[in-house]
């Protein structure tokens, strides 16, 4: 019976240009200088790999991530490559679940390990890496739905994994990071860089500390693979979802949308591990965000109806309040305005019936009063494209959530101008529309997150109606001038 071929490599391959030959002899040398003189490669063997998924053994796999994410300028991971060590033998299953969702623990500290470590590897060199497939909502919700529902390993006291079970896995030119148990007071201070992390975020945008979580992430990593008493292990999950969302966060503020997907779905794993199934929520609601934001409100809704349905009984009003905003903002993409208009009802009543005798989570300390409105004032200003009389409710959103927001926030400050702004361009307002834009241009050049030059380009395309106008002329003048020239591709469909 004939073996199936490796339909992932060979998509791969086809993409690289090499030669099978010229795979063969890179992967040589690529062993031969890290340690593994003795592989001797050839091109049957690397037909094999593609005709037959014939899988190889270690370090292969991993030569051959690290060669693929140098060539294509984006991380390629092992599971990338088909060669995860779950590998499904019907075709029709890996098609839809290659990446073999959901992880178990031991396997989401490893994926988390590798992935970050090809993460800096491309960032140490330069690469770019917007152009890999970004995988459907339907596809992710299918894959974790149960898994998601069940009881994760660690809240139910299965012993955790020892020694450092990843070392297979962890790319060869990343710098290895020689992981050790840790205490409490190491894992709280790991927990107080996340909050600075996170206060930088907010006030600068996701393009200057985005390595530096990536790093901090890869190390947690290798934590992980260590045993630790229970509680220690938890708080040690909750550090790793943490970062994994920032660096999900901050991968798309700047445009890298696959890359941020993945830190996601990360993130889903280690929040659920930890036992917190309302971070796993949240961190699922933000790749619904990033969804709308590729126009992909369908795939949204996908997942929505995974973040709430799987944050558990557990979650505190205001963050159901945070999730059916993000609803709201994919139904108003989709026109559905009487759908919308009763979603931000429900979050608005959800919202004020929060008491605050219960601590908000670190992770949703941000969603505020102010917030609150943003996100309504987004999601009506969205819906104005269908029916502009919602212009009107967006632009008193937007001016409530400027009043209200607090210093450090200056990139959803940024977000509400522009908002205000495109409401008045819609309301027929232009004298408004000018002012409003020009608070937004006034700051925007101090922060390095690309969705609000997206926003801002979205902006411009409404100021087109009064190009005849002086005032909005001179406008569209300094905003042709300010807008990057090449806007980040937006990721295409696929299937996990």
């Amino acid at each position: 019976m004939a073996k199936e071929s490796n339909t992932r490599l060979a998509d791969l391959f086809a993409l690289t240009g090499w030669s099978k030959g010229e795979l063969a002899r890179l992967v040589n040398r690529q062993a031969a200088a890290t340690g593994h003189p003795q592989l001797a490669t050839d091109t049957s063997r690397v037909r094999r790999w593609i005709e037959t998924g014939e899988s190889p053994r270690e370090p292969v796999p991993t030569v051959l991530a690290a060669l693929f994410t140098e060539r294509l300028g984006r991380v390629v991971t092992i599971e990338d490559l088909g060669f995860g060590r779950h590998r499904r033998t019907s075709s029709k299953k890996q098609s839809v679940n290659a990446d073999g969702l959901p992880w178990p623990p031991e396997r989401t500290a490893a994926v988390l390990t590798e992935f970050t470590g090809m993460d800096l590897m491309l960032n140490r060199r330069g690469l770019v890496g917007a152009g890999a497939a970004l995988a459907a909502g339907s596809a992710i919700t299918g894959a974790m739905y149960e898994w998601l529902h069940a009881q994760p390993a660690v809240a139910a006291g299965t012993p955790s994994f020892g020694g450092a079970f990843a070392t297979d896995l962890i790319p060869v030119s990343s710098d290895r990071y020689e992981a050790a148990p840790v205490g409490s007071e190491e894992i709280e201070a790991l927990e107080r860089s996340v909050e600075v992390f996170r206060a930088w975020d907010a006030a600068r945008g996701g393009g200057l500390q985005r390595k530096a979580v990536v790093g901090q992430l890869n190390e947690v990593g290798g934590m992980l693979s260590y045993q630790h008493p229970t509680h220690l292990k938890r708080r040690l999950w909750g550090v790793a979802a943490n970062l994994a969302v920032l660096a999900g966060w901050m991968s798309h503020d700047v445009g890298l949308e696959p890359t941020a997907q993945k830190y996601f779905v990360i993130a889903t794993h280690a929040a659920r591990e930890g036992g917190d199934r309302p971070r796993a929520g949240e961190a699922l609601s933000r790749a619904a965000r990033q969804m709308v934001h590729l126009g992909r409100p369908d795939d949204a809704l996908d997942l929505m109806k995974l973040a709430k349905s799987g944050s558990g009984e557990e979650n505190l009003p205001r963050t159901r309040a945070m999730l059916h905003t993000i609803e709201a903002w994919a139904q108003a993409s989709m026109g559905r305005g009487q759908a919308m208009r009763r979603t931000l009802g429900e979050a608005e009543d959800l919202f004020v019936s929060d008491k605050g005798d219960v601590p908000p989570p670190s992770w949703m300390q941000n969603f505020d009063e102010a917030d609150l409105h943003g996100m309504q004032a987004l999601a009506f200003r969205t819906l104005a494209e269908h029916d502009p009389s919602a212009a009107s409710q967006a632009q008193l959103h937007a001016k409530r959530a400027l009043e209200l927001r607090a210093t450090g926030h200056n990139r959803s400050q940024i977000f509400d101008y522009i908002s205000l702004a495109s409401a008045c361009f819609i309301a027929d307002d232009p004298e408004q529309a000018d002012t409003y834009a020009r608070m937004a241009l006034l700051s925007i050049g101090q922060t390095s997150s690309h969705r609000t030059w997206e926003r801002l380009r979205q902006m411009y395309r409404l100021t087109g109606r009064y190009a005849d106008y002086t005032k909005i002329q001179d406008l569209r003048a300094e905003l042709d001038a300010a807008l990057p020239k090449s806007p980040v591709p937006k990721a295409r469909n696929t299937e996990i």
